[in-house]
C-alpha cells in the first residue's frame, strides 16, 4: 500500500511545486485613484505583469508606445491587462487618458 501512495504523493508535490513556480512569475500592479501602484517595478525576463483596474467607475490603459502598442486599449473596473517581458531594459508606460491630467505613469525594469 505504501508503494502505491508514494508515487501519488510525489506527483501531487510536483504539481504543487510547478504551480507555485508559475505563480511567482506574475507581478500585479494596481490601477487605482489615477495611479499605478507600484509605479515602478523591477522584474526578471519571462515575468508576466498583470495590471488590475481596482477603481469603481474609471477606465484606464497601459500604453507602451516604445513597444509599438496602439492607443485606446482601455480596461474597465474589474478588468485586467497582462504582458510578458522577455528582454532586459526599462519600459516606461502611461495611462493614455490620465497621464497628462493626473501624472499616471509607470516603468517596468527588466534585469537579468
Amino acid at each position: 500500500m505504501r508503494r502505491i501512495m508514494l508515487p501519488a504523493l510525489l506527483a501531487t508535490g510536483l504539481l504543487a511545486a510547478a504551480h507555485a513556480a508559475t505563480a511567482e512569475e506574475v507581478v500585479v500592479v494596481a490601477a487605482e485613484k489615477y495611479a499605478f501602484v507600484p509605479a515602478e517595478i523591477t522584474i526578471r525576463p519571462g515575468t508576466r505583469v498583470r495590471w488590475e483596474n481596482r477603481d469603481r467607475r474609471q477606465y484606464h490603459s497601459v500604453y507602451f508606445k516604445q513597444l509599438g502598442d496602439q492607443p485606446g486599449d482601455y480596461f474597465f473596473p474589474g478588468e485586467t491587462r497582462e504582458r510578458v517581458f522577455d528582454k532586459a531594459g526599462s519600459f516606461p508606460y502611461i495611462c493614455e487618458p490620465h497621464w497628462k491630467t493626473h501624472g499616471m505613469t509607470g516603468v517596468v525594469h527588466v534585469v537579468e
